[in-house]
Parts: C-alpha cells; sequence; structure tokens
C-alpha cells in the first residue's frame, strides 16, 4: 500500500522536475516581454520575472537549490545589470552593481548565524550529545504507548532549543524512533510506527515556529525586519511571543495523533528496557560531550539574556560558539569532521534568497506587488486582526507548492512587509512580519512541504494519505490558535499595532 502510494507520489514528482526548468524560463520570458507598467521600473519588472523564475524552480526542485542560486545570482547580475538604475533612470545599474546587489545576501549578519547553527548542529552530531539527550528523555517516560508519544514530543521541544537546524534534530530522532519500534518487536508498518514518525516530524515544525533559532527560514524574516525596518527582534522577544502558540500546539499534536491514529495496544512490553540498552551501549558522558554541553549552556544563556544583561546580538554570540568549538583542548571538533556534514546549499540558498528579497525592494516590484496584493484581498480599509487573518490564509495555501520554508519566506517576507507598509490601517510591521513568519513554518500538510516531513517520510512508516490526513487538522488548529493570540496575546503585547 505504502509502495504504491509512494510510486503514485514519485511519478508527478519526477515529472515536475523534468518540465520545472522549461516552465521557469517560459515564466522567466513572460514576465520580461510584458508589456511596461505603471509605477514599475524596468528593474523592477525583471526582478520579478527573475522571481517567477525561482519559484518554479523552487516549486519544482527542477534543480538542486544551490545550483538555482547560481543561476539566480547571474540572472540578477545581467538582467538587472543591464536595466536603467531605479535612482537614476539616464544610467544603466552596470553589471558589477547588479552583482553586488546579488551578493549582498552573504553579508547579512542573519547569514553568520545559519552558518554558525549548522555547525552546532554538527557538533552535536559527531559527539553523540543530541543522541544521548533524546535517550535521557525517553529513558523517563515507561513503556505506554501515549507517554512514548509525549516522550517523543518533549525530545523535539528540547532539541529545538539546543539543535538549530530542523532536519539535523529529524535525523537524529528517526534512527532512535525506528530503533524503539524494532526493539518493541512491532511492525514498522503499525499505527504506533507511522504516529511517532509523524508526531517527530510535526513537532520539529511547531518548534520552528517557537524557538527563533530553531530552523533558518526564521532567520531569512529577522533579517529582511532588521535591514528594511531597522527594528531588532532577540532571542527572547520571539519566544516571549512565540512559546504559548508552540506549547498549545504541541498539546493539539498529542491529542490529535491519539485520536485519528490511535496505537493497536495501549503498552509496549520490554520497551523501557530496550531503552536502556540504547542509553547503556553509549557508555558514560565523553569530555567532548560535556565541553559541548558547557559551551551550548553557555550560548542559550547569552541568547536569553539578549538586551537584558549585555548587548551582544545573536549571531555574535553563535559565531563565538563555534569558534570555541573548533579551539585546540576546548573544541569538540576538527574542520573535516565539520565541513564534509555541512549542508552548504542551504547556506547558498539563504544568502541568495536574501539577495533577491533585497533586489525586490529596490528596484520597487515589492511594492508595486504589494499594491496589487492590497487591491485585491482588500486589504486596504481592514483591521489589523483581518489583515492577519486573510495573509496568514493566504501564506498557508502558497505553502502548498513550497517544498522549503527558506525559499518561501525568500520570496514571501519581503512582499508582505511591503503589504504592511501599504495598507490604511496603522499595523506593527515588523511584529506582524514576526506573526506572518510564524505561518511560513506551517509545513503540516504534505510530505513534501519541508525536508523534515521526507526524512520520516522516508522510514516507510506511514502513507502520504496518513500524513496529510493528521496535517490538515493540525493546520486547522494552528490556523484557528493564530486567529485567537492574534485577537487577544499577540494583540495586549503591540504586535498587531492599530
Amino acid at each position: 500500500m505504502h509502495s504504491a502510494v509512494a510510486a503514485t507520489d514519485a511519478e508527478p514528482a519526477s515529472l515536475a522536475k523534468r518540465w520545472g526548468l522549461w516552465v521557469a524560463l517560459a515564466s522567466l520570458v513572460a514576465v520580461l516581454l510584458l508589456p511596461p507598467m505603471r509605477d514599475l521600473p524596468v528593474a523592477g519588472q525583471r526582478t520579478l520575472a527573475i522571481l517567477a523564475f525561482a519559484v518554479v524552480l523552487w516549486i519544482t526542485e527542477a534543480v538542486d537549490y544551490a545550483i538555482s542560486a547560481v543561476i539566480v545570482t547571474a540572472l540578477m547580475a545581467f538582467l538587472l545589470g543591464l536595466s536603467p538604475s531605479v535612482g537614476k533612470p539616464a544610467e544603466l545599474l552596470g553589471t558589477g552593481a547588479a552583482l553586488a546587489l546579488a551578493l549582498g545576501g552573504f553579508a547579512n549578519t542573519a547569514l553568520a548565524l545559519v552558518a554558525a547553527a549548522l555547525f552546532l548542529s554538527v557538533a552535536m552530531t559527531v559527539t553523540g550529545l543530541d543522541r544521548r539527550i533524546a535517550l535521557v528523555i525517553l529513558s523517563k517516560v515507561g513503556a505506554r504507548t501515549s507517554r512514548v508519544l509525549a516522550g517523543a514530543i518533549v525530545v523535539g521541544i528540547v532539541l529545538s532549543f539546543l539543535v538549530p537546524s530542523t532536519t539535523a534534530r529529524v535525523s537524529c530522532l528517526v534512527p532512535i524512533m525506528m530503533g524503539i519500534i524494532m526493539a518493541f518487536g512491532l511492525d514498522k508498518k503499525s499505527r504506533f510506527a507511522g504516529l511517532i514518525m509523524i508526531s517527530t516530524a510535526q513537532a520539529a515544525s511547531i518548534w520552528n515556529v517557537g524557538v527563533k533559532t530553531a530552523a533558518a527560514q526564521n532567520m531569512v524574516a529577522i533579517g529582511f525586519i532588521e535591514r528594511t525596518l531597522k527594528v531588532s527582534i532577540t532571542w527572547l522577544d520571539w519566544l516571549v511571543a512565540a512559546a504559548p502558540f508552540a506549547i498549545v500546539m504541541s498539546v493539539v499534536l498529542y491529542v490529535v495523533m491519539l485520536r485519528l491514529m490511535p496505537p493497536e495496544t495501549e503498552e509496549v512490553p520490554g520497551g523501557a528496557a530496550s531503552i536502556k540498552v540504547a542509553l547503556a551501549q553509549l557508555g558514560p558522558m565523553t569530555p567532548a560531550e560535556w565541553r559541548l554541553l558547557a559551551i551550548t549552556a553557555a550560548l542559550l544563556g547569552f541568547w536569553v539574556t539578549e538586551k537584558v544583561l549585555h548587548d551582544f546580538d545573536t549571531s555574535s554570540t553563535t559565531v563565538a560558539a563555534i569558534a570555541l568549538m573548533f579551539m585546540p583542548v576546548v573544541g569538540v571538533m576538527g574542520w573535516k569532521a565539520a565541513q564534509s556534514r555541512i549542508p552548504w546549499g542551504t547556506i547558498v540558498l539563504f544568502g541568495t534568497g536574501i539577495s533577491l528579497g533585497t533586489a525586490l525592494l529596490q528596484t520597487r516590484a515589492a511594492a508595486w506587488l504589494a499594491n496589487l496584493i492590497v487591491a485585491n484581498l482588500g486589504l486596504g480599509q481592514m483591521s489589523a486582526f483581518m489583515i492577519l487573518a486573510v495573509l496568514s490564509a493566504f501564506l498557508v495555501v502558497v505553502h502548498l507548492g513550497f517544498a522549503s520554508a527558506t525559499a518561501l519566506a525568500s520570496a514571501m517576507i519581503p512582499i508582505m512587509i511591503a503589504v504592511l507598509q501599504k495598507v490604511e490601517t496603522p499595523v506593527n510591521v515588523a511584529g506582524m512580519t514576526m506573526l506572518l513568519q510564524f505561518v511560513v513554518s506551517f509545513g503540516f500538510i504534505l510530505p513534501v512541504n519541508a525536508p523534515q516531513n521526507m526524512v520520516a517520510y522516508g522510514t516507510e512508516t506511514f502513507s502520504a494519505r496518513d500524513f496529510v490526513r493528521t496535517g490538515l487538522a493540525l493546520t486547522v488548529a494552528a490556523y484557528l490558535l493564530v486567529l485567537l493570540l492574534g485577537a487577544t496575546y499577540w494583540r495586549w503585547m503591540g504586535y498587531l499595532g492599530g
């Protein structure tokens, strides 16, 4: 059954990849050939053409994300370089200036945080500290299936604070959970196996919202907010705003999964013993694990106390922690161990996404698109709450086409900022952008909506139908919770503004 579903899913996926590049090129040419638009500079129209090209590539995954980033950079250098300058229409921008714009995202401090976070995740994997933390927590929950589910969710929550990479967190947990399932003597096609694997992926997505450093897409939004609006959102600001959502959704996840995928048995004999065996096999904590734990605890302390006890920003303290991890004596790993495990494509995509979003803003393309969205969705006269409701629903629907929340944030957050600046209702643009970024992480519905979903899906413990069925319930609950918090808690905190 599952293999049949997987085969069915693979056919449209391969078809999309086969034709994706051609559709992307056709989209590029189509936008370039449109007649001149009122209030849209030539450079703005060409930026929209590049955006259309990039979005199709990202949706279809016709080429690797890193390759798409290189292509987008080349297109920006030449198409924008041969366009009249927005500030001086009588002069061409020039390929040098356009290339500088295309590479500008790599100078963003948020990129340094993403790169450093990936190194921190690798350190966790190299030392095995993430696996130890997961097993210690699971060893405390007992063998009842409902408690194992609770334990899996708690592990996801704890690791979201310590491992700033969603894919790394889920990749660490999946083999542990598979080992537990096998040790329990259960078939991997059992409801219990599917329940645990889906919950592992969904808990990661939920806490991508809860913790600023838990996911790269959050850094995309922070980068645009800081550069465009000159507003700083600290790690603690984000946690205070997002934690209520993530905590409630963790409880919702527990209830939804037990209701929609009830396990075959209430208790699994030998479950607790198998976890203790796995933990015993790790042996005592190594000196490297102790050092990493100390560095991580100190780093977490700096994150929490930013703008409270000190003015060191999150990016700077994280880079300093990574420097310590590579130092002789106090370090935990060498360069060779780290560099082969770093997903460099994520860093390249992140930098290019920031650059493309910046180009949308600087060439007035985002403002032009914002006018269209405000007019067509009737946002102009809406209250701040209704604007949050409509734009959140819009992002939920748009996310169905994306396999990367980082790509979605790169494409949509600059446009959301421009939209919020265009509405007549006085709103807190930075605060509302942060709330909309929470919705960008709602990759709950399809396995292809997030890398962590695909990691779990690769275990073949559940069908795509199971994921969609439970994911729809979670998405509806998450959207309703956004509305509830928007009408109460977030409004009281001033994040909606008017």
